[in-house]
């Protein structure tokens, strides 16, 4: 009875990690920023529904430690990634979308923060970020999807993955359907 009662308080106090975390160098969450309004054109800030989803994000990715956060320099990734931030009490840090290579800026970014980084991307660069990591490039990310979330593992040696899961309100483009 001694023995069975020392190993449940065994088994109790073992902190559980989270399956995204364990055996992984590196874990990088990466989301498109969550839907924008309209004006201004140039860089819209999030609608009340896009604002939502940024808290949802909170839920969606919470057993997990994060180390770092990394946004674009417009306002509606930085928007999305504004809870979480401030959850953590860590200033995102920018990569600007223009550069040509900014895949690869935001691959070495969060590589050197080591972890688990939350990338907040847009619809054209976080499939490219995703292969600048090394996992095999997902389809692409619709103009009207807001809610597909990628988990990549980097290991320490071998291949990485990306697992694509779906948080907030499920969003659908009409053009990303197939006749």
């Amino acid at each position: 009875m001694r023995a069975l009662l020392s190993s449940l308080l065994l088994i109790a106090c073992v902190r559980a990690e989270p399956a995204v975390e364990r055996g992984a160098e590196l874990t990088v969450v990466l989301v498109r920023h969550a839907e924008k309004g309209t004006e201004p054109k140039a860089d819209p800030p999030l609608t009340p529904a896009g604002a939502e989803r940024a808290n949802q994000l909170i839920e969606a990715i919470a057993p997990l430690t994060f180390t770092a956060v990394i946004t674009t320099d417009f306002e509606r990734t930085r928007a999305t990634a504004a809870p979480l931030a401030a959850k953590l009490n860590v200033t995102a840090e920018r990569v600007d979308a223009r550069a040509k290579d900014h895949a690869a800026q935001v691959a070495a970014t969060a590589r050197a923060r080591g972890g688990t980084v939350l990338v907040v991307g847009h619809s054209n660069t976080v499939t490219e970020i995703i292969a600048a990591l090394g996992a095999p490039k997902p389809a692409p990310i619709c103009e009207g999807e807001f809610d597909r979330l990628f988990i990549v593992h980097v290991p320490a040696a071998g291949a990485a993955t990306v697992e694509e899961r779906r948080y907030g309100a499920r969003t659908e483009d009409e053009s990303c359907r197939t006749p």
